[in-house]
């Protein structure tokens, strides 16, 4: 207890001193502006936010206007089983909405909110623009209706008779006076919504009870008025029909008369009815679900309210529809049903109560939408979707009402009601909804299928088959209503989702694609099993190690041409200890390395490490890269010689790169880059390199591991050939350019094989570059070392048989070099040991690498070279340059198993490339083609 006594007190003095204060805090300006704030108009709780927009649209004027028509023409039947119908689809729907509605919080903008979240900045602008002119058409419809009704009430006949023209009627009629009513009905609208969400709110309470109070009436009516006749309203010219129709109460004969479907003429079109095209009325009256949910940015609590709500007015006016349709049928004849749509008004107890509830209930749908298409538009607004186009919009008042994107809505439906009809417009609204709840379907079903961590909705009562239920659903009932609208509304949506991809608004939403790619690439990886490869179909697949991208960009652009269709790998080697460094350096520039990717517009993954050694990191990212069945199986290194770097990301003349088989342009040369990368022949990191010899110690331990490697010389040159497109015509697919390949092992003289892995493994690779678009005009030169008088007969004819079997189109050039190779045996003879001996001794250093070990006291065939014999071979090739080529491809001989001769080995190399130009040395060690089917 004596331990907590002075903590009491502490905090007893605190709220003391804290109360002493109070006063001064309440006259401060921070405290005045928290009571002004306060002082806003509260938010909506479920049944006024919800509940009540979503009922009343639902309702509009089909409750009253056509029950009736639904079963005169189909009958009880299938009037209720259109129902049925019509709310398995938006019930489907509904339960997309309620999962992601309490996936996390909403803000303003309803299904737009919940579509771009989920779907991404393309889709969700390109759904919402078409939900915004959803619902501003379809407040111009129910205002076009509202005005419809009024002037059948109360207007007088464009025709002046005056055997119609009673009391009540009194307004005038045409064209112009009801855009005038129209205008004055849609001012009413603008200035309740004007005043924010809180006075609408209030209004749809009073309608939400007038449209209660009228149906409880009517439902009264059906029992309490006795049996009547009813005069029908005037036929369609050049029509004939009974004159009227009877209610005759409840009875056994009339329901039986009314169970099975009639179809017949629809008296106000003269159009023939059948089961779509009544369906497609009655589903006019279902599109209403999203009412609540756009109120999202005014709710209290948008999670709780919306599937609360919506699914109550969901199940409330299913009852009521089915209710009304039951007392329908058992209580009016067909005659009555098919030939006044109005008739509710004639068997009512007072029949202005019906007249009241259509004024009402289609009023308040005008509202509904009217309001819901302002949120929506202040939504992309503040999202930056369409930039400053809708910078206006994102204005609001002290309560936080945008009136900019109200005013610019009531504008839009102005401009709506100039069509005059409610007909001209209804079946564009409805395809504009179901559009709409389809992606809502669509959004849900993604997130489903991404299997993300992060989606969890409290509502579970859905699955991926009630996405995929109300996805078919809405899309068929689209197609039904009008073809012609359905095709061109996904035609504009598709159009409005490309100019948005282009537009490139940046988000941190995320992107349910990304997520679905890597549900499905885990999901195909798995599958890929490596036991199952087969030679015949290999493809390179490239880990290309890049000392300094500033002088590699050729490169990088021409191994993107050889992967074919192969996975891509850049690999760079950052020399450093990470125990003795502050934190990871490779960190901050992984993001440059992704913007050069995107500069240079190739199909590439970028694998960094951090290594205190080349031949290390090497080893690293070899373990490292790819995944699965996805690794790869060819190392391309970049030889390392002393000619000047030329830092090509900085000179904009040269190309910058972009693969021939990507559909995307490059990006804009002029555009101002965001690399990051070290000066040329900086020590910070290298790829590969001669330094302390770790090239050919690398490509030693990489045969040990069975891959394929290629070295690439002259990094400079080959820039100039590496686009041979860029031209029109031939010059695009690469007329005129040659590409050469020597599959002799130049540094082996005595083994005249042209058949081994490695020379299989050169034709392999020319033939794949020869097959990329770029290059697909190229000439592949194929040269045949031939010794006159010791080669064996027709060489050259057995290699074109096997080029006809690998079909492989390539020119055959028989070059003799006699001196050349003398120059070799010479050297042999002076060492005292004959070819056979040296084929023997060689064949077992072979062997001994393979093993691992170093060849005892046997020197390497390779030791034996001459530099007169390699210069020879220069000189050889350089020669047979008539024109010269875009490339060389030459055999990349086995490193020698003796750490002590890598130095010669690399020289060795040196003196047979220099001077060639670009040229790539291969080595393969595992076969790659086949001659089977």
């Amino acid at each position: 207890m004596t331990e907590r006594t002075p903590l009491l007190h502490y905090r007893l003095s605190i709220s003391v001193q804290e109360s002493d204060t109070l006063p001064a805090l309440e006259k401060s300006p921070a405290v005045a502006r928290r009571k002004m704030a306060n002082d806003k108009p509260q938010k909506l709780s479920t049944f006024f936010g919800v509940v009540i927009p979503t009922l009343l649209s639902m309702f509009s004027v089909v409750v009253f206007l056509r029950i009736g028509f639904v079963v005169g023409q189909a009958g009880l039947y299938q009037g209720i089983g259109m129902f049925l119908i019509a709310y398995f689809i938006i019930s489907m729907t509904v339960l997309s909405i309620c999962a992601i509605s309490t996936n996390g919080a909403l803000d303003a903008g309803g299904a737009y909110y919940m579509i771009s979240r989920a779907l991404g900045p393309e889709f969700g602008g390109s759904i919402g623009i078409m939900f915004f002119f959803a619902n501003v058409c379809g407040s111009a419809l129910y205002v076009l209706g509202l005005v419809e009704a009024i002037v059948a009430s109360f207007g007088i006949p464009e025709d002046g008779t005056v055997a119609m023209v009673g009391a009540q009627r009194i307004l005038p009629s045409g064209y112009w006076w009801s855009l005038l009513y129209g205008t004055g009905i849609l001012l009413l609208c603008l200035l309740v919504c004007l005043v924010g969400a809180h006075i609408y709110s209030r209004a749809t309470f009073l309608i939400f009870l007038i449209v209660m109070v009228v149906l409880g009436i009517i439902f009264v009516s059906f029992f309490a008025v006795a049996p009547r006749v009813v005069l029908l309203p005037l036929a369609p010219p050049n029509s004939s029909g009974p004159i009227s129709g009877n209610f005759t109460g409840f009875k056994l004969d009339t329901l039986l008369g009314n169970l099975e479907a009639g179809y017949t003429v629809d008296y106000t079109t003269g159009n023939m009815m059948n089961f779509a095209t009544v369906f497609a009325v009655l589903f006019n009256g279902c599109t209403g679900i999203m009412a609540g949910s756009n109120m999202s940015g005014d709710l209290k609590s948008p999670s709780y309210s919306i599937p609360r709500g919506t699914i109550t007015a969901v199940i409330f006016t299913f009852i009521i529809y089915n209710l009304l349709s039951l007392l329908v049928a058992c209580s009016c004849d067909r005659v009555l049903l098919q030939r006044d749509y109005s008739f509710l008004r004639d068997i009512n107890i007072w029949r202005p109560f019906v007249t009241i509830g259509v004024y009402s209930s289609t009023l308040s749908a005008a509202m509904s939408n009217l309001i819901g298409a302002s949120r929506i538009l202040y939504a992309l607004a503040r999202d930056d979707m369409f930039g400053r186009v809708l910078s206006l919009a994102k204005r609001t008042s002290l309560s936080g009402n945008p009136w900019v994107s109200v005013l610019i809505s009531w504008f839009l439906v102005q401009l709506v009601l100039f069509a005059g009809k409610l007909n001209t417009i209804a079946s564009i609204v409805t395809i504009f909804f179901l559009l709409v709840y389809a992606a809502v379907d669509l959004a849900c079903l993604a997130l489903e299928w991404a299997s993300a961590p992060n989606f969890r909705p409290t509502f579970r009562y859905f699955t991926w088959h009630t996405c995929v239920l109300g996805i078919v659903g809405c899309v068929v009932m689209m197609f039904l209503i009008n073809a012609i609208y359905a095709s061109a509304s996904i035609a504009f949506m598709l159009l409005l989702l490309l100019m948005i991809h282009y537009l490139s608004p940046t988000s941190s939403w995320g992107y349910i694609s990304q997520a679905l790619i890597f549900h499905q690439v885990r999901k195909y990886l798995l599958m890929l099993d490596v036991r199952k490869d087969h030679v015949k179909f290999w493809r390179p697949q490239v880990l290309l190690m890049v000392a300094n991208p500033r002088s590699s960009t050729g490169l990088i652009t021409f191994i993107n041409d050889i992967k074919k269709s192969g996975l891509y790998v850049l690999g760079h080697v950052e020399l450093g200890d990470l125990d003795t460094l502050p934190s990871d350096p490779l960190q901050s520039r992984y993001d440059s390395w992704l913007s050069l990717v995107d500069r240079l517009n190739v199909k590439a993954f970028v694998n960094l490490t951090l290594s205190d050694s080349v031949r290390h990191g090497v080893q690293h990212l070899l373990f490292i890269s790819g995944l699965g069945g996805m690794k790869p199986n060819t190392l391309v290194l970049g030889f390392y010689d002393d000619c000047p770097p030329q830092d090509s990301l900085l000179d904009h003349a040269l190309p910058a790169g972009g693969s021939t088989d990507t559909p995307h342009p490059p990006k804009d040369p002029e555009e101002p880059l965001s690399f990051h990368f070290p000066a040329l022949r900086d020590k910070g990191g290298a790829g590969a390199g001669r330094r302390a010899g770790p090239g050919a110690a690398g490509v030693r331990r990489r045969h040990r591991r069975r891959r394929e490697d290629a070295e690439e010389r002259g990094a400079g040159p080959l820039l100039l050939p590496l686009r041979p497109g860029g031209g029109s015509g031939a010059a695009r697919a690469g007329a005129g350019l040659h590409v050469d390949v020597w599959p002799l092992n130049l540094l082996r003289p005595d083994s005249s094989s042209y058949v081994d892995t490695c020379s299989l493994f050169l034709l392999q690779l020319a033939c794949v570059l020869n097959m990329v678009r770029a290059w697909r005009g190229a000439r592949l030169r194929l040269f045949l070392c031939v010794e006159e008088g010791r080669s064996p007969p027709g060489p050259e004819g057995k290699l074109q048989q096997l080029l006809r079997d690998l079909r492989i189109q390539a020119d055959i050039h028989t070059v003799p070099w006699d001196r050349v190779v003398a120059l070799h045996w010479q050297r042999q003879r002076r060492a005292g040991r004959a070819p056979e001996e040296e084929e023997e001794h060689y064949d077992e250093e072979e062997e001994a690498d393979v093993l691992g070990s170093h060849a005892g006291g046997f020197p390497s065939n390779a030791a034996q070279l001459t530099d007169e014999y390699l210069q020879a071979v220069n000189q050889l090739v350089l020669g047979q340059a008539h024109p010269p080529p875009a490339v060389r491809f030459l055999y990349l001989p086995r490193p020698p198993a003796d750490t002590r001769r890598y130095p010669a080995y690399l020289r060795q190399l040196d003196l047979l490339t220099r001077d060639l130009g670009p040229t790539l040395l291969i080595h393969g060690v595992t076969p790659v083609i086949t001659t089977d089917l």
